[in-house]
């Protein structure tokens, strides 16, 4: 089979219609009577009142920085995710079981990096990806049937296997494509029919045959370009490869 390069990363799956945990969090209660240590489970540190109050300034800091982002001004966007961040990275650490603020970070961390995408600030984006990561697995892990989300934990995954592929670390992005591939699987499984995900599942495909050099997923990566090519559903990131796949087969 010929070989390619896709060292480019491949389009962004579009950011998750998210609304913002609603402002005004409130300054903690008073502390209920602890349970005895034997069933006490891990506390969560109660935030402060600035804290609260840097939160609910990173709600309206975020929502600014989705309106800058939908009219296409970038940098505005940027300015806004980085300055709501921080106040989120410690409403998370200070409560990491509370699975709204997580799913809040993580969205924010994606965003941003779509925005930096945008500016051209690659660095930048593959920084954001590794920050979410375990921010995304734990949305995933919680939510198995919310498919959106496996499926951007899968499009970070394979971003950053083409980052490390690009830079000839076939080691290092493999496990990241094999991660991205039993997500894309199971979106596919569940919905055959939906292009984003059977994209998504080709990416992965494509990223995990030349990372691991394994004839069954050469095979199954050539399969599913010509299937797709056929029924025009590849998407314009994945033609290219897609095409010179289907080409060093039928040659």
């Amino acid at each position: 089979m010929a070989k390619f390069a896709k060292t480019a990363l491949i389009s962004m799956i579009a950011p998750m219609a998210f609304v913002a945990p609603a402002m005004a969090q409130q300054a903690p209660a008073a502390a209920a009577p602890a349970a005895p240590a034997a069933q006490a489970a891990p506390a969560a540190a109660p935030m402060t009142a600035d804290q609260i109050a840097a939160f609910n300034k990173a709600v309206t800091d975020f929502t600014a920085g989705q309106s800058a982002q939908q009219t296409g001004d970038n940098a505005g966007a940027v300015a806004k995710y980085d300055a709501a961040l921080p106040a989120i990275r410690t409403a998370v650490e200070s409560d990491p079981a509370k699975i709204d603020n997580v799913n809040f970070l993580a969205n924010a961390l994606y965003a941003d990096a779509a925005a930096y995408g945008a500016l051209g600030q690659m660095d930048k984006v593959i920084a954001l990806y590794g920050e979410s990561l375990p921010h995304w697995r734990k949305i995933v892990e919680a939510k198995p049937a919310d498919a959106a989300s496996r499926n951007i934990l899968a499009g970070i995954l394979i971003q950053m296997g083409n980052q490390k592929l690009g830079a000839q670390d076939k080691a290092g992005s493999a496990p990241l494509y094999q991660e991205a591939l039993g997500l894309a699987r199971k979106s596919v499984a569940e919905n055959g029919t939906d292009k984003v995900s059977r994209n998504i599942l080709l990416s992965a495909l494509i990223g995990a045959s030349q990372s691991a050099g394994d004839p069954a997923l050469q095979t199954e990566a050539v399969t599913m370009s010509k299937a797709m090519l056929a029924d025009g559903s590849v998407d314009a990131t994945n033609k290219p490869a897609a095409e010179a796949l289907s080409g060093a087969k039928a040659s």
